[in-house]
């Protein structure tokens, strides 16, 4: 049996304005770590072993050989994460759309699984999921 090692995640997304996105996500209530913040880029926590770096888009460029992304044309990723409830999800959707967001896909039940998706203030997909506990464990 091959016991899988834990790892770190970082997500590198392009920002317009950085000040903005910080806003944007504290008002979703993810927090920042200020070791890794500076004018042109802020590490967002998820979890101790998740990340989210909002790169303003002149020093995202620096990493990637490839044009950024137009997402008001184009999708890049979905980028997922879970909420304690059904109705946290709906209600982190609520702030993403009352602070500048827009809706992505209507939201889908599957019982055991619920989900719903918005676009942040540059046009990122984000999925917001709640999975019952006991359909994880099965």
């Amino acid at each position: 049996m091959t016991t899988t090692r834990s790892r770190m995640l970082f997500v590198n997304i392009a920002v317009k304005n950085l000040d903005r996105s910080v806003g944007f996500f504290t008002k979703l209530g993810f927090t920042f770590n200020q070791q890794f913040t500076d004018e042109t880029a802020t590490c967002m926590i998820v979890n101790e072993q998740a990340c989210v770096m909002l790169l303003v888009e002149s020093k995202f460029q620096g990493f990637t050989k490839k044009q950024i992304c137009d997402t008001s044309t184009s999708n890049e990723a979905a980028i997922c994460f879970s909420c304690e409830s059904r109705e946290e999800v709906d209600r982190m959707v609520e702030i993403a759309l009352a602070n500048g967001g827009s809706r992505a896909m209507p939201p889908q039940d599957h019982g055991f699984m619920y989900f719903a998706s918005f676009y942040d203030i540059d046009g990122h997909h984000w999925e917001v999921m709640w999975m019952d506990p006991a359909a994880v464990q099965k």
